[in-house]
């Protein structure tokens, strides 16, 4: 792509989040997600592919289903309260206005077009798409969180985690991996944003540092499928090691990054008097620590570990120090939760 177009692409993606943070008016709130939404489609289709063209075609139509449905709300209720105010909401459109923002977010049962999108784009697309396009729907679910319904949010955090787990199982390619991972962790997410929202921003925080240091790695050795990586060992020894150790942490095993969020929601639903609750998603998330076991086992497992003699240019990885500074805070935050949970 030109760097020129490349460069006022990146530039309108953070205006349009930029102004959805700042805005305490639903106009231009939607205004910052269109932004967002147009911006990451030439993104998308920088290789003119067919699979490429697909993924665009069904994220702008999913994304422009969830903006009218957004704009239609926000507009009744400005109608009725007479307030533009995101934080004024009268009780039928907040359950509107919170599908619509889990739709864009991605949650189960809305999910269907998260995993054959990141599919189809490469992989710093699915990077962009999978966590800075995730910021502003979360921003506008965090401030109406006060307003949600209770039983909207289990249920749909729930199903997120079941789906995330059970999606993730059988998959090949490493992208639809990181989308059925991607419907878990907002799954945990949401299951707590009415209890807490400020245990919903951590999680979140720390699942934008996990998956931008995944996706990362596989960037750095270019592997879309969990063949390739079964043999990237003698490439880079030290860098799978550290992706093995990324994908624990995202499967939530202490004492990694992961195991925090993880712990504290299962607190939180056990001091809300809510065991039956904290069991279950305990449960359903074992489905989703199999498939990254799973993936754990072919990385490292399948193939001894040797480090070739030679230093041909296929062996030879680039490993940027964004890489390295992204995987050191997936893997080594733990120690500092109660800091940043006093900082939020």
């Amino acid at each position: 792509m030109n760097p020129t177009a490349l460069m006022i692409m990146l530039l309108s993606l953070a205006i349009g989040t930029t102004m959805t943070l700042l805005s305490h008016h639903w106009l231009l709130a939607w205004i910052g997600l269109e932004i967002n939404t147009l911006a990451i489609i030439p993104l998308m289709t920088k290789t003119p592919h067919p699979r490429a063209i697909e993924a665009a075609t069904k994220y702008f139509l999913t994304q422009a289903s969830a903006s009218a449905l957004i704009l239609f709300s926000a507009t009744m209720n400005a109608w009725k309260t007479g307030e533009w105010s995101i934080t004024i909401l009268s009780d039928p459109y907040t359950i509107t206005l919170s599908m619509a923002l889990m739709m864009k977010l991605g949650l189960a049962p809305l999910h269907f077009w998260l995993p054959e999108v990141i599919q189809g784009i490469p992989l710093s697309t699915g990077l962009i798409l999978s966590t800075w396009q995730k910021i502003a729907p979360m921003t506008l679910l965090l401030q109406i969180s006060h307003l949600t319904d209770l039983k909207l949010l289990i249920t749909m955090g729930l199903t997120s985690i079941l789906i995330g787990g059970w999606g993730g199982i059988n998959q090949t390619q490493l992208r639809k991996v990181m989308a059925f991972s991607s419907i878990g962790h907002l799954g945990w997410m949401v299951l707590i944003l009415k209890f807490n929202p400020q245990l919903t921003l951590f999680n979140f925080l720390l699942y934008l540092t996990m998956t931008a240091a995944m996706f990362f790695s596989l960037m750095s050795i270019s592997s879309t499928k969990i063949s390739e990586i079964s043999s990237s060992w003698p490439k880079s020894p030290i860098l799978v090691t550290t992706m093995m150790l990324v994908l624990l942490s995202l499967a939530g095993l202490p004492p990694l990054t992961g195991f925090s969020p993880k712990l504290l929601i299962i607190l939180e639903l056990a001091k809300q008097n809510t065991l039956p609750l904290a069991s279950v998603t305990m449960l359903a998330s074992l489905l989703a620590l199999f498939f990254y076991l799973r993936l754990t086992y072919v990385m490292i497992l399948t193939l001894p570990p040797h480090i070739p003699p030679s230093s041909t240019h296929w062996r030879t990885t680039k490993n940027s120090p964004l890489t390295a500074a992204m995987t050191t805070l997936a893997l080594l935050i733990f120690p500092l939760s109660p800091t940043f949970l006093l900082i939020i």
